[in-house]
Parts: C-alpha cells; sequence; structure tokens
C-alpha cells in the first residue's frame, strides 16, 4: 500500500498568472510574477517526479507577461497523504489524506492577494487532488466537514481521475450554495488514449461525472497517442484555455 504526502506532490507555478510550484519534500518555489500579478496556480505533480522538473517545464509556457525567474520558498509541511494502492473504479478513496492535501494547497493559496485569481492544477496524482479540491470548493467543505475557504477560478487535471466520484452527486444534495459554485467552475481534464498508467476512460469518466453533477464548464481535451505524459499540443492548449478563463492580459 503506497501512501503518498502532500509535500511529495507539490509544485508552484507563477504567471502573472503566478504559477507557484511547490517543490517536492522539502520546500515549494514560487516564481514572482514580471509585470501585472494577476493569478496562482498551485501545480501539483505525480508520484515519482518532482517539483524541479515541472518548474522547468512551467516556466516555458507561453501565458501572457509569464515569467519565473525569482523564487521564494514556503517553509510549510505536511505528514499527510492519500493512499493510491488501488485505482479502479471500486477502489477505497483515502478521505482523510485527500482532505489533508486539498487543506495544505488551500492554505497557500489563501496568502495570496485578494484581487488575485486562484487556481489548483496537477498531473496524475496531483490530478487527483486538484479535482478533490474542485469538490470540497463546490461543497463549501472538505470531507471532515471543516470549512474550505479558498475561492477557486480554475482547475486542470492531466492525466489523472476524480476521486470519490460515486459519492459525490449525493455529498453535492442539501448544500444550497454547491450548485452555484459548481457551475461556475472551469475546470480542464486532458488525458491521452495511450496512457498505460492511468487508463484514459479513468479521465473520459471523470469529465463525464463533473458535468452530470452540476459542474457546467469542464473542458476535456483527448489526444490519440499521448501515453502517461505531457505534449506541446497539450501544454499550448492548456495555455490558451488558462488565459481565456482567467482573463489574463498581456503587458
Amino acid at each position: 500500500m503506497k501512501k503518498v504526502h502532500c509535500k511529495e506532490l507539490i509544485t508552484v507555478v507563477g504567471v502573472n498568472v503566478k504559477l507557484a510550484n511547490c517543490v517536492c519534500r522539502c520546500h515549494s518555489l514560487s516564481p514572482q510574477p514580471k509585470g501585472k500579478h494577476q493569478a496562482t496556480i498551485v501545480w501539483l505533480h505525480g508520484l515519482g517526479d518532482n517539483g524541479n522538473s515541472w518548474s522547468s517545464l512551467l516556466e516555458t509556457l507561453p501565458l501572457p507577461n509569464g515569467n519565473s525567474d525569482c523564487l521564494r520558498s514556503f517553509s510549510d509541511t505536511v505528514s499527510g497523504g492519500f493512499d493510491v494502492s488501488d485505482l479502479s473504479e471500486n477502489a477505497t478513496d483515502d478521505i482523510e489524506g485527500l482532505d489533508v492535501s486539498a487543506t495544505y494547497v488551500a492554505s497557500l493559496l489563501a496568502n495570496e492577494p485578494a484581487n488575485i485569481k486562484l487556481g489548483v492544477g496537477g498531473f496524475s496524482m496531483g490530478a487527483a487532488a486538484s479535482l478533490y479540491s474542485a469538490t470540497c470548493f463546490a461543497r463549501g467543505k472538505y470531507e471532515n466537514d471543516n470549512q474550505f475557504s479558498v475561492n477557486l477560478s480554475a482547475v486542470v487535471g492531466l492525466s489523472g481521475w476524480l476521486p470519490c466520484a460515486r459519492t459525490l452527486s449525493n455529498k453535492l444534495e442539501g448544500i444550497g450554495e454547491a450548485a452555484g459554485r459548481a457551475a461556475s467552475l472551469p475546470i480542464m481534464l486532458c488525458h491521452g488514449k495511450g496512457d498505460d498508467v492511468v487508463a484514459y476512460k479513468f479521465g473520459e469518466k471523470s469529465a463525464e461525472k463533473l458535468s452530470s453533477v452540476g459542474f457546467r464548464d469542464v473542458t476535456f481535451k483527448s489526444y490519440s497517442t499521448l501515453g502517461h505524459y505531457t505534449i506541446p499540443e497539450e501544454m499550448d492548449e492548456l495555455c490558451a484555455w488558462l488565459t481565456s478563463k482567467l482573463g489574463l492580459e498581456g503587458k
């Protein structure tokens, strides 16, 4: 049974958008944007990867005014994680660990200026944690009933899956503001049909489930030959989507 800690997943990204790439195990790299700071996105990498590799890739994204040549450290770490021993439609989700991960991400975003748009995204396990954060935002709370107080403006999941998909509809019922929050949140999912780590069906069904329970702004992109990695076409479409959904401006 593999339990992965949130601090092993995080990478913070910076753009005017400040894509905040929280780096594995010890600290987070948070590039300070040049020009007008418009948004901050916490990016979560996958198991076996590290924040440094994603930081290098994220620095190359053609976002408006995007630049990440300055880094600042966060000393925050957590000991919790979530279990990924079994990825199947009938798998039991590690709710406690997912709550810890989502809480840590929210704590990073909570420190951003009030006028900055906030988001979370990730790859593989990081995508799963990001999509779980999206459901917490819609519900207004974590599974442990603690309040989710961060206002998300965008969520991205690459080559991942939606945790707790089977029970999501029931969890959203009876929460007065959940429908409005779900409908207003833009979500982008991307998945390759050649993915031999997280099967394509998980990405496709995740998008379908989110749409069916009230997330009205879900974009799903599929790539016929893509495996469990990224390609320039996917990154270009991600940048275009972020620019549009976050209303990013140039210089």
